[in-house]
């Protein structure tokens, strides 16, 4: 019988099957980058899916499982500083499900396409008798020089969040978030973060996987972290699918930073968290571990 494995395990597994072509970046990061049809832009790939009773409920609204399967890979695109363009879905569902259901989802979809600026344009369809899933590929862009991948800090660098974490079962946010897109271009443009990535399985699982691909650690002040009212500061560092922004920021662009932000985003709190630091420091996280498909029950 086989070990059980945690789902990093199974990707640093995965990567080692796989050749690895002279990408921009890979397998590991928010999307793959790969050179676009013109001369300094790349052409973002992702892939994210939603499965029955993991991701949703049999009674959640099917077009807020839409939206939430649509605005998945909307956050990863912007955690990469890029804008979507195309999508293409697959739904896996149950025979019960092919009339009003399946036409709300995609009502759900739809509305996230208007609201983000990217078509659905294709798909594929399957029956089962077991949980639906919905699978969302979506192809994106950005300017070469606005990319941001996870692999970009350096020990210095100030640690931001933005929004709040934590509740997002209980408040109902993970059926209604709304990807920070607009916030990442502009942090993209205006200051180009060295590392960045959006928070889909919680600060304590999402914030190891962005230091260990800059080779760094990191110090985080709990009680700093920005929590929903209510909320622990277990859950708001495990709990997951916050869809918030987590980058880090050279020091000496922090005071312009927080000038900055409150202008452009008033209503959107954003957090000084702590510090990446040398390789092989974690300190501020406790015990909580973040949500990991492979040994959630």
């Amino acid at each position: 019988m086989s070990a059980k494995r945690t789902e990093d395990e199974v990707v640093a597994r995965l990567r080692k099957v796989l050749r690895r072509p002279d990408v921009t970046a890979g397998i590991g990061d928010d999307c793959a980058a790969v050179p676009g049809p013109r001369r300094g832009q790349l052409l973002l790939l992702k892939t994210d899916c939603v499965v029955e009773r993991r991701h949703f409920l049999p009674a959640d609204p099917p077009a807020a499982v839409g939206w939430k399967a649509a605005c998945r890979a909307v956050s990863d695109i912007a955690a990469c500083g890029g804008q979507p363009v195309h999508a293409l879905v697959t739904c896996v569902v149950r025979s019960a499900q092919t009339g009003r259901w399946l036409e709300e989802l995609y009502r759900g979809l739809e509305n996230a396409g208007r609201t983000f600026g990217f078509h659905i344009v294709g798909g594929e369809m399957a029956s089962t008798r077991g949980p639906a899933m919905v699978n969302v590929a979506m192809f994106g862009q950005v300017v070469r020089r606005r990319f941001i991948a996870r692999c970009g800090g350096q020990p210095g660098d100030l640690l931001f969040v933005t929004g709040r974490l934590g509740g997002s079962r209980k408040s109902g946010w993970h059926l209604r978030f709304r990807p920070r897109l607009a916030e990442a271009q502009w942090l993209a443009e205006k200051f180009r973060p060295r590392a960045m990535m959006d928070l889909s399985d919680g600060l304590a699982a999402d914030l190891p996987r962005l230091a260990a691909a800059g080779v760094t650690g990191f110090v985080v002040d709990p009680s700093s972290v920005p929590r929903r009212r209510g909320v622990s500061l277990q859950s708001a560092l495990g709990e997951g699918e916050d869809f918030e922004l987590l980058f880090a920021l050279a020091p000496r662009d922090a005071g312009r930073l927080a000038k900055a932000w409150p202008k452009r985003f008033p209503r959107l709190p954003l957090t000084c968290i702590g510090t990446l630091a040398c390789h092989g420091t974690a300190e501020g996280l406790g015990s909580a571990r973040g949500f990991d498909h492979f040994s959630a029950r």
